[in-house]
């Protein structure tokens, strides 16, 4: 390809919106076997008129006969109705007037004011302020420590590495209020403060669904606050809701910034043409190099370590939305799109090896970011010359930009994308750009990118080990002798006739003392098991 040829195909499949900050290049998103999936564009036009009909107000979750809210969020005039429209501002409003009322001292908690936040929750309810709390640690007001398990040592660390108990502000988030990791780690938490002699209830504020549990709960207890999640805000984009924006905000993290930029890409993107909607051109890109099937990985590579978790809250957003054995018409298709994340140039010593020459299973997406540093350690590190009158910011676009090299010499398909910087308002952009983008692809594969039944099922799964668990250790009591697996599984319901689930569990219950383990040392067939207590 000559040189002029070459930079028109460039210039073809490069887009940017200068509103948002944000650039799209697609110029080698194409796969080595040249099997691209056909797109159409009536695919593409229905694409983003399914996209319309849900921000209008349409029913986009139908399993759960739900509205799909998220974009509404960031700009609220677009809600279906008056009263959703009035909801939503009311409660961006009460979440940076009680932020100013922390910063400023003027609420306290049973310790004075407020000195650091202890977030629990899981999943979106935790990865959002994960996810911005790594983008601006360095300014943050307030430390956050965030409890996303139930994992006793976990549990346990966390809560040890608060520094001053007395001063912390506890935030539970749940819509349901019904999720039992974070259901544990509330309870582990209010039992802490308890043996602490701090009086919980005066540190505590719950985000959750009106009339939920965690709802109730926080009422009778007195709580000192409690903010909204609305059913039509799923998890994985609860970050423009409270649950994002209530630790950003007692953070310091500019909010409005980071809801305008959101804002903003929404309006680029639905106000463009098919060919000038960045986020339809990276959902199609995605489509044709998975051959619409997500034949390929997508691997995620930010260069830029405010970005280390970009990846990982792309993981839930991504695969939870498009990973479905069901598509909407009710057909078998095992749809989904895997996602890895990594940082660049860091974990590229890891796994460019096998990137560039090994399985030809994925594609890269490059995230760039043009600003090197906050004006504060440019002298320190951006602008001082290290080698070959080099700076550090040039040898990182040359890794992004050398690696990139090196994956098209090996055929290996690679997007870029490229931001600005990483202000609030560039963040709020990208994170917009890929939900749009989900929701797109979403429509291309048909399948419903706004429910998780797949979760739901392995919730009941969890459950009902945890009920036999309870029923093995009543079994164990009554025994009061040593017994073998094969002595026990009669004993247990029909419910329960897992062998495998049985030594599981015992071998648990053996490392945490509550039995004692007899038998062969290297043979489990010949173990038996003895209820010890708890």
């Amino acid at each position: 390809m000559t040189q002029a040829a070459s930079l028109q195909h460039f210039l073809k499949h490069y887009q940017t919106a200068t509103s948002v900050g944000i650039s799209l290049d697609t110029s080698r998103a194409s796969s080595e076997s040249g099997k691209d999936a056909a797109l159409t564009n009536d695919m593409l036009e229905r694409a983003k008129s399914e996209m319309t009909a849900l921000e209008a107000g349409e029913i986009a979750n139908a399993d759960e006969q739900r509205m799909v809210g998220h974009y509404w969020l960031r700009t609220p005039a677009m809600a279906p109705t008056e009263t959703m429209k009035a909801d939503i501002e009311k409660a961006r409003s009460q979440v940076i007037a009680f932020a100013n009322e922390v910063h400023e001292g003027r609420f306290y908690v049973s310790g004075g004011t407020v000195e650091s936040i202890l977030l629990i929750g899981i999943g979106g309810s935790a990865l959002g302020p994960l996810l911005l709390d790594m983008l601006y640690q360095d300014k943050a007001r307030l430390p956050l420590y965030v409890m996303d398990n139930t994992d006793p040592d976990g549990i346990q660390r966390t809560l040890k590495a608060i520094p001053a108990l007395s001063r912390t502000l506890v935030v539970v988030v749940s819509k349901s209020g019904g999720t039992r990791e974070t259901r544990n780690g509330m309870l582990a938490t209010e039992y802490y403060f308890e043996q602490k002699s701090v009086p919980f209830s005066e540190h505590a504020i719950a985000v959750t669904g009106e009339g939920s549990a965690l709802y109730q709960h926080a009422k009778e207890q007195a709580w000192r606050k409690t903010f909204p999640i609305w059913d039509w805000v799923g998890g994985r984009t609860s970050i423009w809701s409270a649950v994002g924006l209530l630790p950003a905000a007692l953070q310091g993290i500019d909010v409005q910034e980071f809801l305008d930029g959101a804002a903003a890409l929404d309006e680029a993107s639905r106000s463009a043409t098919i060919e000038g909607d960045l986020a339809l051109q990276l959902a199609a890109a995605w489509y044709r190099l998975g051959e619409g099937r997500g034949e390929r990985a997508m691997v995620v590579l930010p260069y830029k370590d405010r970005l280390e978790l970009l990846g990982k809250y792309l993981q839930q957003l991504v695969m939870e939305s498009l990973g479905k054995r069901l598509d909407r018409d009710g057909r078998e298709v095992h749809q989904g799109l895997t996602v890895y994340g990594n940082k660049g140039s860091t974990d590229q010593h890891s796994y460019i090896q096998q990137l560039r020459d090994g399985l030809n299973n994925f594609f890269a997406v490059f995230v760039e970011v043009l600003h090197d540093a906050e004006s504060w350690n440019a002298q320190l590190v951006a602008e001082r010359v290290l080698e070959d009158e080099a700076t550090a910011g040039d040898f990182l676009q040359g890794f992004l930009l050398g690696t990139r090299e090196a994956l098209t010499e090996s055929n290996r398909p690679s997007i870029t994308l490229t931001l600005t910087d990483c202000s609030e308002r560039s963040i709020g952009a990208l994170l917009a750009l890929f939900e749009r983008a989900v929701g797109y692809y979403a429509s291309m594969i048909n399948v419903n990118a706004y429910h998780q039944p797949g979760v739901e099922a392995g919730k009941k799964a969890a459950s009902h080990i945890v009920s036999m668990l309870t029923a093995l250790r009543s079994v164990l009591q009554e025994t009061a002798q040593a017994s073998a697996i094969t002595d026990l599984l009669p004993q247990l319901d029909d419910a329960y006739q897992s062998p495998e689930l049985l030594f599981k569990l015992l071998e648990r219950m053996h490392a945490n003392d509550e039995v004692s383990r007899s038998g062969d040392g290297d043979n489990p067939a010949a173990w038996t098991y003895e209820w010890k207590g708890r």
